[in-house]
């Protein structure tokens, strides 16, 4: 190196350069198989020999059976539907899979549909007079997450996907630039557009692009490599405090609290959710759900844990579970505020039955206000 400028330059054209190709190497291969689990449960679904034995009960069976990481029900169902939405995906698979160095699920796959021929599905017709042309597979497995797919599959809409396909690739859009186009109807803005250029230039200079590692600091991938989810939730350090120091102090209170999770990923119709703190309470025999909000309470605040409280109630308590409670903490700059949420239960069963087991509000208060003083 001829000097020191030139000497950090090319580290950090290595370091850029090389990211980017691992974050592209983990989105394909979880790209590729996602398709695959999808393409495995509908051949499943039409020509397996024992399908009738699991009907519409086979994702919750498949999702009970299999201990990956991350394919609960929900998420198999949408693999599914990624196959049937990108067919075309056929035609380059075992040219992706040769590259991964996957020749053993090579054997998996009928012969039929190593020899797909792309080709075939360029062009959807609409009428006589209208087509609509495919993106290139290649650039669709290279250039989008699985989360921005997983976005795209909701767009019934053929054209309409089309089109934040383009859009997203050539304006390198990150998911969340994605999720605000499409709330905006961008697509159908240009539409109605007399200047869609215009538009299409104003929504490229306002847009958010990707960096190499978003494609890798998602929910998907952390799963599919393995890694703890709550490692790509963003929290304050306040907040990373605080909850630390909350976890700790609700354990040493002895009194039946065991920690099931922190940062519990919850799925609600087709979005995440994610509860900072979830203990369930051997003496009340119930989940106690705690989140903690730093700056000004707000009902709606209130009304959010009680939607938590009946996901658990219907979907992960236990037929002799008693029904599950939430604690919302409030810390604001001078003070703390402490509020129940009890999802419709009647008041004098919370005061008499669970009341008596769960830390009164008056010393969280205390103990929140204490710790905001430490930390500050």
């Amino acid at each position: 190196m001829s000097d020191f400028k030139q000497l950090i330059a090319v580290i950090d054209q290595t370091h850029r350069s090389l990211q980017q190709q691992a974050a592209s190497a983990v989105n394909q291969a979880l790209t590729i198989r996602n398709w695959l689990i999808g393409y495995y449960i509908v051949e499943f679904e039409q020509k397996g020999e024992d399908r009738a034995k699991y009907g519409k009960k086979l994702l919750i069976n498949i999702a009970d059976n299999i201990s990956i990481k991350g394919l609960s029900a929900p998420e198999l169902s949408r693999c599914r539907q990624f196959f049937r939405v990108y067919p075309q995906i056929f035609g380059t698979l075992s040219q992706k899979l040769l590259e991964m160095g996957s020749d053993p699920i090579l054997g998996t796959l009928p012969q039929e549909l190593l020899n797909y021929d792309n080709q075939a599905i360029k062009v959807e017709q609409l009428d006589a007079d209208q087509f609509i042309p495919n993106v290139p597979v290649e650039k669709i497995i290279r250039k989008l997450s699985f989360s921005h797919l997983a976005e795209l599959i909701k767009i019934d809409d053929r054209l309409k996907r089309t089109f934040y396909e383009m859009e997203c690739i050539k304006c390198t859009w990150s998911i969340r630039e994605l999720k605000r186009q499409i709330n905006s109807l961008y697509y159908e803005r240009s539409g109605l557009s007399a200047k869609p250029e215009k538009l299409q230039e104003l929504t490229k200079q306002k847009a958010i692009p990707q960096k190499p590692a978003d494609i890798i600091k998602n929910i998907y991938a952390f799963e599919f490599l393995n890694l703890n989810v709550k490692d790509v939730v963003e929290e304050s350090d306040l907040e990373t405090a605080l909850l630390d120091h909350l976890q700790e102090f609700i354990i040493e209170l002895g009194n039946g609290f065991c920690l099931e999770a922190r940062q519990k990923r919850i799925l609600i119709g087709d979005k995440y959710y994610f509860i900072d703190l979830v203990f369930y309470h051997r003496v009340l025999k119930c989940h106690v759900l705690i989140e903690l909000k730093i700056g000004a309470f707000e009902h709606g605040d209130i009304g959010q844990l009680n939607t938590y409280l009946n996901y658990f109630k219907l979907e992960i308590s236990e037929k002799n579970d008693n029904p599950p409670v939430g604690i919302l903490l409030v810390a604001e700059k001078d003070h703390a505020l402490v509020k129940y949420a009890t999802a419709g239960m009647s008041e004098n069963l919370f005061i008499q039955k669970y009341l008596v087991q769960l830390p009164s509000k008056e010393n969280l208060e205390k103990y929140i206000e204490k710790t905001l003083k430490e930390l500050e």
